[in-house]
């Protein structure tokens, strides 16, 4: 088949799968999720249709072409996703829409939520209401009352150490709690990641708080967007502030730093888990009833994919590195072979822009932000430029189809964060 016969096949099942999609975007409130106390040790038999109709079936979704690798043997995830970061397309699937619990991989939805509000210099004075509410056991980077952090520092406490003292700190500075999980639900709205309900900012595990495979990879195409979110989810190591000491002798005080690293084993390595060829990025996670989650961003050869892997039933050491790993790898060499199952959709705001006479140019949003706001009015919160520069953004495609036009095969910025980032 003709590369131009294979863009325009693509195009169209892309489209059908935003198409698929909207059915569900409308009403939002009846969209959501029934929390349930916990997940179900079996997949439903009818999941969402967003993305496409195949991505709503259970087990493994795949369209293997000429000459692309079978899937790897022995994944033994209850959900995963692979898929390509910049057209959106579903390389492959299992469970996508299995809502499970999702761990600090929510904080991606968090970082997404709030990070754009403050300025990286911007500082805050911790007090105690600020730790408030925390749940016992929660990973957390070492904040102390009374110490000033600045945002840049809170922010690589949630990404590097995944710490939940880090999400709540930010979190008051967001008005609080409450108001910062219900931010979240809207966020989640927006980008058509209806299969989650928050319930903690943090990820922390709460009757009723789940997402999915497909979710989990919204929140970090849509992260991934931003400057500073590249940045602090690549970043392998980092120096924190401790605590501040008496100086000397009556000299001044002192406040010493100590270093953290990336919790993320495909970026910082491990004894039995090297650093992943491409990496880089997202957030991982684990807790008693998620088990552990990942999704994960590389590049390689010009292409860049997300994978999702959610609860591994293996208990190995690393299993869900490993299995991302192996999930990415068949991804690099099956990208241009199989045929894609499905698609993750644009945000509402992006559809809304691409109906007819929203937008001369054609383009969601008139940029890249995955907030359908022009980068360009973002970029004291790191919306643009930088260091995430990387893959050239493609023009989006519009396909005409009754009374409406729908954006697809749109192409984002992406960060080439592989020759630029240090190495462990």
């Amino acid at each position: 088949m003709s590369a131009p016969k294979k863009t325009i096949r693509r195009s169209l099942l892309v489209t059908a799968a935003a198409l698929s999609s909207l059915p569900l975007a409308a009403p939002a409130a009846l969209a959501a999720p029934d929390p349930s106390p916990s997940p179900s040790a079996t997949p439903p038999a009818h999941m969402s249709g967003v993305g496409g109709a195949r991505l709503g079936r259970a087990g493994t979704q795949v369209n293997p072409g000429s000459g692309a690798p079978v899937l790897p043997k022995g994944i033994s995830a209850r959900s995963w996703i692979v898929a390509d970061a910049e057209s959106g397309e579903v390389l492959a699937s299992h469970n996508a829409h299995w809502r499970l619990p999702p761990a600090s991989t929510m904080k991606m939805l968090f970082a997404d939520t709030v990070l754009p509000k403050f300025q990286k210099t911007d500082k805050h004075k911790v007090v105690p209401s600020d730790l408030a509410g925390m749940g016992a056991g929660s990973s957390m980077v070492g904040i102390k009352e009374g110490e000033t952090y600045t945002v840049h520092d809170l922010w690589l406490g949630v990404f590097l150490r995944s710490g939940n003292d880090a999400v709540h700190v930010l979190s008051a500075m967001n008005d609080g709690v409450d108001a910062t999980v219900r931010e979240m639900n809207q966020q989640a709205q927006e980008l058509q990641a209806l299969d989650t309900h928050v319930i903690t900012p943090d990820g922390y595990d709460a009757p009723g708080q789940v997402s999915s495979a497909y979710d989990l990879t919204l929140f970090a195409r849509s992260g991934l967007q931003n400057k500073d979110f590249r940045e602090y989810c690549s970043t392998v190591r980092a120096k924190f502030p401790g605590e501040t000491k008496k100086g000397k002798k009556g000299g001044k005080p002192v406040r010493p730093s100590f270093e953290i690293q990336n919790t993320n084993r495909l970026l910082s390595g491990d004894y039995d888990t090297p650093v992943y060829q491409g990496i880089a990025g997202v957030k991982n996670g684990y807790t008693t009833n998620a088990g552990t989650t990942f999704t994960g961003v590389a590049e390689r050869g010009g292409r860049v994919l997300l994978v999702t892997v959610m609860h591994p039933e293996k208990n190995e050491h690393n299993e869900v590195y490993k299995e991302a790993s192996e999930l990415l790898d068949w991804g690099f060499k099956a990208s241009g072979k199989a045929t894609p199952v499905g698609a993750l959709v644009a945000p509402r705001s992006a559809q809304a822009d691409a109906q007819p006479g929203a937008n001369p140019s054609g383009q969601a949003g008139g940029s890249g932000d995955a907030s359908g706001a022009p980068v360009a009015s973002s970029t004291a919160n790191g919306a643009s430029g930088g260091m995430g520069v990387a893959l050239a953004i493609a023009a989006g495609v519009l396909v005409l189809l009754g009374a409406g036009a729908f954006l697809v095969n749109r192409r984002w910025p992406l960060p080439d964060l592989v020759r630029r980032r240090p190495r462990p």
